[in-house]
């Protein structure tokens, strides 16, 4: 009797130890969850002292800076276009020609570092003749030769040889002349000059107006930029151009352009 007394003593004390333990997890358990809500509760309402502050009150101006330059750099191509029956013979004739036109190139000045060759290259020729044969209508595909075509791309800084280095390429075998462009040999050092005016000149209109409606201005908040640069015209000649007087070019005057638009906080 006192051995089952001891057991059933025993065996309430350790479930009234589980019930106690229980009753510690339940209470650290709702302590965390307690913590828990009260810091997303203190987040959610540091968030709301915030809520709009993104949208700010700005205000944007435009401007643009333009800048006329001389073109000092001409960009040009000098093609030689040859047709015979064999591929040999149209290609010894191509390279000589073009072998002249760079050794005149060369001989006005214009270093190797100015002369690329951008094209070369051999074509089959073919015709369609009319055979009672074939069994086409538009008669019998017949091989009739072969075209070679060499392109040297040529950057002219003295100006005033445009028009010769045109006259002697075409004396020497270029048949063909193309994209005669007009450009800058510094054309970054333009566009900062383009950007710098714009971006002064908004930025005086910016404190102009900011003190002709009332508000002081803040941080940058955005930048843009649209940047217009010179479009260049094509000038093609082609073919039997040789014995011709040098053509008189005019350079004239590109136009750089920077249009930016700048945006403040303003209080």
């Amino acid at each position: 009797m006192q051995f089952k007394e001891h057991f059933k003593g025993g065996k309430a004390e350790k479930i009234h130890e589980m019930h106690k333990n229980k009753k510690v997890v339940f209470t650290i358990f709702f302590i965390l969850l307690t913590v828990f809500i009260g810091v997303m509760i203190v987040n959610e309402m540091k968030r709301g002292k915030y809520i709009g502050q993104d949208v700010q009150n700005t205000i944007s101006f435009s401007a643009t800076g333009k800048v006329f330059a001389k073109p000092d750099l001409v960009l040009t191509t000098f093609s030689v276009i040859t047709e015979e029956k064999t591929v040999a013979q149209a290609l010894t004739e191509n390279s000589e020609s073009m072998n002249n036109v760079i050794e005149f190139m060369k001989s006005q000045g214009i270093e190797d570092k100015d002369l690329k060759t951008t094209v070369f290259s051999i074509y089959p020729r073919y015709e369609w003749h009319k055979s009672e044969l074939s069994y086409y209508p538009q008669g019998e595909r017949v091989l009739v030769g072969y075209e070679v075509r060499q392109s040297l791309e040529v950057k002219i800084r003295d100006m005033e040889k445009i028009g010769i280095l045109i006259e002697g390429a075409t004396n020497a075998g270029a048949n063909e002349v193309g994209s005669l462009q007009f450009t800058f040999d510094n054309e970054d050092e333009l566009k900062a000059q383009a950007r710098e005016q714009a971006i002064d000149k908004a930025k005086q209109k910016a404190e102009e107006l900011a003190t002709q409606l009332g508000v002081r201005l803040g941080r940058i908040t955005d930048f843009q930029e649209n940047l217009i640069l010179p479009i260049f015209y094509e000038m093609k000649a082609v073919s039997e151009m040789g014995g011709g007087a040098a053509p008189q070019i005019e350079t004239g005057q590109n136009l750089i352009s920077s249009s930016v638009i700048i945006t403040y906080e303003i209080y």
